[in-house]
């Protein structure tokens, strides 16, 4: 995959680009894309509020929502977090009042055995107003789950598994859902399972930042996706070398490497009426060990070879701008400033650039 350095210069052309596509949208009266807020963009104020920490400024998923409105947000997508009918339809009068929005964040059936849980799932979603689902099919990151080829093999096969149960149900619910890139697939494997499950209802949360964790350059990741958009996590990203790797890490928007117009141009022409989602996690740099041998394992053959040394080679030339967040050691209180002051930050950043 072709490696494209940042420059001052790309910056400068890729502004225009996004403006003229915003201004062809208003004047043609088409949906314009909305901005708001993901739940892992306050995962450390859900962190405290699963331990019972005093200074959390929300409780639960409605409570979120008015929250994010608070921090300049259109809407939120967030999980139904035990939510019941009678709440959900609460919620949805809000979000309708405020004339915002609210994604859903669900799990994938896994089995047969999970249909029914699914299907419960996105009814209550759709009491609550969304019409988007996002899902992932796992949690952690690939290098870190699986030990050998054969373990994701096995994975990517209860994927494919996942959105064929899934189809049905989202077809009824007339619900659809937004898949992210996060951490385990590479774009290629992804739009590969994708693309055995034909269906209006299952398409992609472009997330800016993850597949930088599997050494793939971030704008051709972000195009290649942009077709299947349903959804986005916009971030922007730092890298630095370490021993075994690099250190990745999320930073306040325009602050990093991402070509934020340039990616917001792209996903927007594909999609006019996206919802754009803040994701800034406020935590320390995650380690991306890819001078190991284990963080190979599950990759085909060669895949080694076509990525490491290009991608070291990019790390190095691309150094932070300024300290990426750090919160070991940290006080509570001060975590949580820091992560509103960032999620503040990037809402006014994209309300300017989005919406102008």
């Amino acid at each position: 995959m072709l490696w494209i350095m940042l420059s001052r210069r790309s910056c400068l052309f890729t502004l225009p680009a996004l403006a003229g596509v915003r201004n062809l949208l208003a004047a043609a009266g088409s949906p314009r894309a909305r901005v708001g807020i993901c739940g892992f963009s306050c995962h450390q104020h859900w962190k405290a509020v699963g331990s019972g920490h005093d200074g959390v400024k929300f409780h639960d998923t409605p409570g979120f929502y008015r929250y994010g409105r608070s921090l300049g947000a259109e809407g939120v997508q967030a999980a139904l977090r035990g939510m019941d009918a009678t709440t959900a339809r609460a919620l949805r009068a809000a979000v309708e009042t405020d004339g915002g929005y609210f994604e859903a964040d669900v799990s994938l059936p896994r089995s047969e055995g999970d249909v029914a849980a699914f299907d419960a799932a996105l009814g209550l979603a759709r009491e609550a107003g969304a019409s988007v689902a996002r899902a992932v099919f796992t949690g952690g990151r690939r290098y870190e789950l699986f030990k050998t080829r054969e373990d994701f093999l096995q994975f990517q096969a209860g994927a494919e598994r996942s959105l064929k149960l899934a189809e049905p149900v989202l077809s009824r619910h007339r619900m659809t859902l937004a898949v992210e890139n996060h951490k385990d697939f590479t774009t290629e494997e992804l739009l590969d399972v994708l693309g055995r499950i034909e269906s209006e209802w299952i398409g992609i949360l472009v997330d800016t930042g993850n597949n930088i964790a599997l050494l793939e350059e971030p704008h051709a990741v972000i195009e290649a996706l942009a077709p299947r958009v349903r959804s986005i996590h916009l971030k922007d990203m730092a890298v630095q070398a370490a021993p075994d790797g690099f250190l990745l890490s999320e930073v306040p928007l325009g602050t990093g490497l991402i070509d934020l117009p340039r990616v917001l141009a792209a996903l927007t022409r594909s999609r006019a009426d996206v919802v754009v989602n803040l994701e800034m996690a406020t935590r320390d740099p995650l380690r991306i060990p890819c001078l190991t041998d284990g963080y190979w394992a599950t990759f085909s053959p060669g895949h080694r070879e076509s990525r490491l040394e290009t991608t070291m080679a990019w790390v190095k030339a691309h150094p932070p701008r300024e300290a990426p967040p750090q919160v070991s050691g940290k006080p509570v209180e001060t975590v949580l400033a820091e992560e509103e002051a960032h999620n503040r930050h990037g809402l006014a950043w994209m309300a300017e650039r989005i919406h102008g």
